[in-house]
């Protein structure tokens, strides 16, 4: 894993932890958020445009349950939570199918901002499930947002990502190169 992925890698996690540990957290309204990915990778796929819908905000108690999971039982237990909880929304590209989203919290930022972190199990092919590939070993997807208080803020994608607690320290390990970077994202207030 390179430096630049370990740090992107730290910062996620120590904003999950703070977020469930920020007493002046805000839940909000129904969201959807518009942004550009680009994949930096060596098969060099590109940039497209991702669309991210919050239908609704993770409790307290989700996120304390979800933490406390990976804590004390490790990221087995994280992805059976995971798994099981309420859908909390959708993420999707123009030209595929929503995929559910599992936990999603907000905070607000020392700029007025505010700082979001999504994660859910990611879909597992056909293919990874009957050859047993290492893939398997990366089930979870993790989105990190910084928006700024116009609405507009920038973020990366963490597709294939391997959760682990050590004691109290929790680290994100990618099996891609680099998380996906998101730019230009844009925030609307969801109309359901």
């Amino acid at each position: 894993m390179t430096t630049k992925t370990r740090a992107a890698a730290w910062t996620l996690l120590a904003l999950l932890l703070s977020s469930v540990l920020t007493v002046a957290q805000t839940h909000g309204t129904p969201e959807e958020f518009t942004a550009i990915a680009i994949a930096n990778d060596e098969f060099r796929t590109g940039a497209g445009r991702v669309i991210i819908r919050v239908t609704r905000w993770s409790t307290d108690a989700e996120s304390e349950r979800l933490v406390t999971a990976l804590q004390t039982k490790g990221s087995g237990a994280l992805l059976d939570q995971l798994k099981d909880a309420r859908s909390v929304g959708t993420i999707r590209t123009p030209d595929s199918l929503a995929y559910d989203l599992r936990y999603a919290n907000q905070s607000k930022g020392d700029d007025g901002g505010r700082r979001i972190i999504i994660a859910t199990d990611r879909p597992i092919s056909f293919w990874e499930e009957a050859n047993n590939a290492r893939t398997l070993d990366y089930p979870f997807t993790v989105i990190q947002m910084q928006m700024g208080a116009d609405g507009e803020g920038k973020g990366t994608l963490s597709y294939a990502t391997r959760i682990r607690a050590y004691g109290k320290v929790i680290d994100l390990e990618n099996f891609a190169t680099a998380p996906i970077m998101l730019s230009e994202i844009k925030a609307r207030p969801l109309d359901e």
